[in-house]
């Protein structure tokens, strides 16, 4: 049911959104010059897959977990995407390829071995990855990787057709802020 959900709710965002995403583009262009950002993550049953967002860093900044990245690579354009999780919206084309959900456990990199190590443990792999959930509406990012892995858990158990429209609800309606980049200081 829920990928069903996945289904109509990514194919139907890429429709609508589509004249956004192409404004997104353009202005990323000018931006960065390369409004697309590509990387590849860990899926379900820890298969690679490559996610794909809008740039919000400089095309020259190491590819590492946005808490390990320094937070003065990030655009004035690319804060304003994340401020907004409008950086977020090429992966609806993840979703509907089947790669992602829009609910389930943030995609890791394979260079966090500490969070790769606890996922296996609480068997967060056995779902495909999403764009939002638990962890993520809480506050609860990449730094912290067992209580990540811990709270990923949770809601795998826990997830429900109710649990999966309230996740979107509250990302949408601005809850959380997703990982941070590290700060100068």
């Amino acid at each position: 049911m829920i990928r069903f959900f996945d289904i109509i709710f990514s194919l139907t965002g890429l429709i609508f959104l589509s004249p956004l995403l192409i404004i997104i583009f353009i202005t990323g262009l000018f931006d960065t010059g390369s409004p697309l950002f590509r990387q590849e993550r860990i899926g379900r049953n820890e298969k690679p897959f490559t996610l794909v967002k809008f740039r919000t860093m400089r095309k020259d900044t190491a590819s590492v977990a946005s808490h390990l990245a320094d937070a003065s690579a990030i655009t004035s354009f690319g804060q304003f995407l994340r401020k907004t999780k409008l950086d977020e919206l090429p992966q609806l084309w993840n979703v509907l390829k089947g790669d992602m959900s829009l609910v389930g456990p943030r995609p890791g990199l394979f260079n966090q071995l500490e969070l790769k190590d606890a996922r296996k443990r609480h068997n967060v792999f056995v779902v495909r990855p999403g764009i939002t959930g638990l962890a993520q509406i809480n506050n609860i990012d990449m730094s912290t990787p067992e209580l990540l892995a811990e709270t990923d858990s949770k809601m795998i158990k826990d997830l429900s057709v109710f649990s999966y429209f309230k996740y979107i609800l509250m990302t949408v309606l601005g809850k959380g802020q997703g990982d941070a980049a590290k700060s100068d200081t």
